[in-house]
């Protein structure tokens, strides 16, 4: 080409661009921005598709026409121009076709990795205090689980089960892009406008260390640009009834049942013509309220939206309560044609209170009168080996300023965000995220003088706690992102983050306060006992960088990979960094020339995935080993001391997982019907353990990368429209099942058990390890003396596991060798065979009906209420007793244990086996009756677009429950083992975190009325 060529082809090129004008505007629905809805130019294959805020620029000709779509969405063609304002209305069928996926977004179609998603209005179909519990049963392998029926409390999540010992297996959040370093709880659930769940590896891995137990992903709601304000109102009042009382006996009960002990007397306050129901006396209806306000709209090349919300709830135990208050507020404006700067703030108060003495409320004797004879209510009840205090709602409502338990804290989560586009190539931008995040908590308690206590003039006391969590995070974002040919889609991501947490807390107790109203807000003036309880520090950082690359043709073969390296200063030095990469691909069969018959198969997509996380989540300086204060008497003086609790380890790394992904993703007769298929495995290699060390050691632990662990699993999700607004009728349904099995592999060298830790290779992490129930010894058993040497008829019978040196392992007419003994104990998993979920929702006009249920198959579940560890089943008539069914000489076929029968401490021998039932249930959740007043003039008239009325029943029905076949309480879990209880359940600590049916606050059933209304 000669130079006038050149020259000519240049200025030909710059006319061109010159001509050409840059489309601006933001995409949106009802709801608010689409992320991933297509541009194309007209009549071209130039195109691109909205960001994570619905945003989209494209350089078009003057005068060309856009086309723009959206899966489940009515296209529009539109005239190109400036700060567009697109709003896209619904088809009737699938909607939620783009996930987000971390740092980005994509299309259900494309995507590689495993990813679920699930929607603000289905989220709120049930009213709950986070959106844990709203989740609860709605996403195949996504397990939630209730640790405490408290008020305000969290929900224990695992996602694809557990992998680690003594690391976090808690998923990482992420609201609104950045980490959250905040609880669920804080979260007003009506705020959120989708929620992602990134379960495998190769999805995952781009989080890096901090999604190693998977990523659920937040995203809040925000405005449309260049839309009127809209105002949105969302309340409902809620009434509690107890769901079950705890089944105690009753006086005439309870008085045969002494009787038969023969082991106490009455005591003077107790008589057999009394018949106390303290649950009566004690619960309450609890009410609880929620309102929400919101403002969203847009500007001219900008968007904003505020909301505010009060949450109150009333627990039926009296004082116990929670409220949230949430401030929220989020905005972003384009400034010129490359510039955006916007900010999400989320802010919290939370406030949770009262006392709660379920155990004295419980094992109060039904033989005793609350009233004396002048008929007021008593301090005391004297008991035949023991005085308890009476604990009614009168007096605990009477002393709720002299006895007393609350926290209160704040939060604020904050995200600000800059981005500028390159004007020289399209598709590539840049974007800086900075998150600042804040939470306190400030607890405290007190008992007032002679509160609880026989003597009425018994000195007073509080506590205090507090702790304080700051966290920054900067991401530095890179991305390019354009569809070629209308074929080819190519989105690249580069990023740099750093991010930094530092934690502090301490606490304090005193007694004998000079006066009762100081509470626990003057422990310094306190004149007797006084303790610092300690106080806690640490800082932890986490460096990282990560590049990914999807690439998809046609919609029809897709690959994903990313590359991910992160440094903990958690770890030690040398071993500090960690990289890994994940790949994922995908073919849509639907798309193929063979296919093309089959019109009633709209996508069907094969997927693979292979990935490696890793995890640094144990805390900080573990590294350095530990100094521990000992207390000693050095002569008349009183000393302290300190000594070496826990080695240092310079070689401690990273625990890291493979996982492999396989799924199925399919779509038919036009969405009517859907779903997907999953299979995982996952192998985690260098656990991070707690290992403990030998006495002789003089040392009791270090922390060590030893140990294996494996998962595996399948999901199936179902989703089906079964009559399409025929007639004014519609009804859809979905379902969704799993299974997960995990398994200990290794532990430290080579051992092939952790009996202390009840951890054993080639078992699940969590298992009960006790002996086995089999029912009770009768008379004329011949063995009774050989494996229970002065037992008794009518006491627990276990298995005998034999003699194995010997052969001789029990089996019908082998004769034991030995009695019963530590190496008769079981192995038992707990892990259900089956678990899911299934909601179905019939509608008729304005009318809608939505059915929300969960079931598990098998597994194991722990109640305190019936094992000897909650001393509510002691069967000896020395406090009142479970009402359960025991062995007498006329009732030898029962299942508990004869009364009075030989103990081991307070309980019956072998008494913590009578606390394990098949945990199977199905479980209706919730089943809500609303009306839609939209379309009635009358509400138009008054510029009203949505008014909505529902009724809605919370935790109606159980079924298929051997728990509440025999209590009548609900199967789900409300305690940790070491809440609630007289001492730990079966040994199990916190380090397991295993969710227990304790006697916490019970379980209820909710009825709830509610308003919907924007304007």
């Amino acid at each position: 080409m000669t130079s006038a060529q050149q020259v000519s082809a240049a200025t030909t090129a710059v006319a061109s661009v010159q001509q050409n004008k840059q489309a601006t505007g933001q995409v949106s629905d009802s709801q608010g921005p689409l992320i991933g809805a297509t541009v194309m130019e007209k009549g071209t294959n130039n195109g691109t598709v909205t960001d994570f805020d619905g945003r989209f620029s494209l350089s078009v000709k003057p005068g060309a026409t856009l086309v723009i779509s959206y899966v489940g969405y009515v296209p529009q063609e539109i005239k190109a121009g400036s700060n567009m304002a697109v709003t896209l209305k619904e088809d009737g069928h699938v909607v939620n076709e783009v996930v987000v996926i971390g740092y980005g977004t994509q299309r259900r179609e494309a995507v590689t990795g495993s990813v679920a998603n699930i929607g603000g209005e289905k989220l709120n179909q049930i009213a709950a205090t986070n959106a844990a519990q709203a989740l609860q049963g709605r996403v195949a392998g996504v397990l939630m689980t209730q640790t405490s029926t408290k008020p305000g409390q969290e929900m224990q999540i695992r996602i694809r089960g557990q992998r680690s010992l003594s690391a976090s297996n808690d998923p990482l959040i992420v609201l609104d892009g950045i980490p959250f370093m905040g609880q669920l709880s804080d979260i007003n659930p009506a705020d959120i406008k989708s929620m992602d769940i990134l379960k495998d590896a190769s999805a995952t891995a781009i989080y890096g260390s901090r999604g190693a137990n998977g990523v659920i992903i937040i995203t809040t709601a925000k405005g449309a640009q260049g839309t009127p304000a809209k105002v949105s109102y969302n309340g409902y009042v809620s009434f509690k009834k107890i769901f079950k009382k705890y089944p105690m006996m009753d006086g005439p009960t309870y008085s045969k049942f002494r009787q038969y002990v023969g082991k106490y007397q009455n005591s003077l306050d107790e008589s057999d013509s009394n018949n106390t129901d303290w649950q009566d006396l004690y619960y309450k209806t609890g009410i609880s309220h929620n309102h929400d306000v919101s403002v969203a709209g847009g500007t001219n090349g900008g968007s904003y939206s505020f909301g505010a919300g009060y949450y109150h709830d009333e627990s039926v135990v009296p004082t116990e309560g929670y409220d949230r208050l949430n401030v929220r507020g989020n905005f972003d404006q384009k400034v010129g044609k490359y510039f955006r700067f916007g900010l999400t703030t989320n802010n919290s108060y939370r406030k949770t209170q009262g006392v709660n003495d379920m155990h004295a409320v419980l094992t109060m004797s039904p033989l005793a009168s609350p009233y004396d004879a002048d008929g007021n209510i008593k301090r005391y009840i004297a008991m035949p080996a023991d005085d308890k205090a009476v604990v009614t709602r009168e007096t605990v409502e009477r002393d709720k300023n002299v006895w007393l338990s609350e926290n209160k804290g704040i939060g604020s989560y904050n995200t600000l965000f800059a981005e500028v586009k390159c004007p020289w190539v399209e598709g590539l931008s840049y974007r800086v995220n900075v998150g600042l995040n804040f939470r306190s908590s400030k607890g405290g308690g007190f008992t007032g003088t002679g509160v609880n206590n026989k003597d009425p003039k018994a000195v007073n006391g509080g506590w205090i706690s507090e702790d304080q969590m700051r966290n920054w995070a900067v991401e530095n974002i890179l991305t390019y992102d354009r569809t070629f040919a209308e074929k080819h889609n190519l989105n690249v991501v580069a990023m740099y983050s750093a991010e930094q947490t530092t934690y502090e807390s301490t606490g304090a107790n005193a007694q004998d306060i000079p006066a009762d109203y100081f509470q626990y807000y003057a422990l310094d003036k306190a004149v007797g006992q006084a303790n610092l309880t300690g106080y806690n520090y640490w800082q932890s950082g986490l460096i990282s960088w990560m590049g990914r690359v999807m690439y998809s043709y046609d919609n029809k073969y897709m690959i994903s990979a990313a590359l991910r390296s992160d440094a903990s200063s958690r770890l030690a030095k040398g071993h500090q960094w960690h990289t890994y990469p994940a790949v994922s691909a995908g073919w849509n069969i639907a798309r193929e020339q063979f296919m093309e018959n089959l019109s009633w198969i709209d996508n069907l997509k094969l997927r693979v995935g292979y990935g490696e996380t890793s995890n640094q989540s144990i805390n900080p300086y573990s590294t350095l080993g530990g100094l521990a204060v000992r207390n000693y008497n050095f002569g008349t003086t009183y000393k302290a001391g300190y000594y070496v609790n826990s080695l240092p380890n310079p070689d401690l790394g990273w625990e890291f997982s493979k996982t492999w992904n396989f799924g199925l993703d399919f779509s038919f007769f036009n969405g009517r019907l859907s779903g997907s298929f999953e299979y995982y495995t996952q192998k985690t290699n260098d656990i991070l353990l707690d290992v403990s060390l030998p006495s002789t050691s003089g040392v009791s632990s270090f922390t060590g990368n030893i140990g294996k662990t494996e998962n595996k699993g399948w999901e199936f999700t179902l989703n089906g429209i079964i009559i399409d607004n025929k007639n004014g009728w519609s009804w859809d349904a979905g379902i969704n099942l799993y299974a997960n099995r995990n398994k200990l592999v290794a532990l430290e060298s080579g051992r092939d058990a952790d009996e202390a830790n009840r951890w054993f290779v080639g078992h699940p992490i969590d298992v009960i390890y006790d002996y086995e129930y089999v029912g009770l010894w009768q008379r004329d058993d011949p063995y009774l003396d050989i494996l229970e040497p002065g037992g008794n008829v009518g006491m627990i019978k276990v298995k005998y596991r034999g003699d194995a040196s010997k052969g001789d392992f029990k089996e019908d007419g082998v004769t034991p060798s030995r009695q019963i003994g530590p190496e008769d104990r079981q192995i038992i998993s707990m892990e259900p065979k089956l678990m899911g979920g299934f909601n179905t929702t019939v509608g008729y006009k304005g009318f809608d009906l939505n059915v929300i249920g969960a079931f598990q198959v098998g597994g194991k579940l722990i109640s305190a209420l019936h094992s000897s560890s909650g001393y509510l089943n002691q069967l000896t008539s020395r406090v009142n007793n479970m009402n359960v069914d025991y062995w007498t000489e006329e009732n030898t076929g029962a299942k508990y244990p004869k009364p009075g029968g030989i103990q081991n401490g307070d309980n019956p021998k072998y008494g913590s086996t009578l606390g394990y039932f098949d945990a199977g249930y199905l479980k209706i959740r919730a089943i809500t009756l609303g009306y839609n007043f939209d379309k009635l003039k009358a509400v138009k008239d008054l510029g009203i677009s949505r008014l909505r009325l529902y009724a809605t029943v919370q935790n109606p029905f159980v079924f298929f429950s051997p728990f509440n076949n025999e209590s009548g309480l609900d199967p789900e879990t409300n305690s940790w083992a070491n809440q609630n209880t007289a001492v730990a359940v079966d040994g199990y600590t916190g380090k397991h975190k295993m969710p227990i049916v304790g006697y916490n606050t019970p379980s209820t059933r909710n009825f709830i009325f509610g308003l919907n209304v924007t304007f």
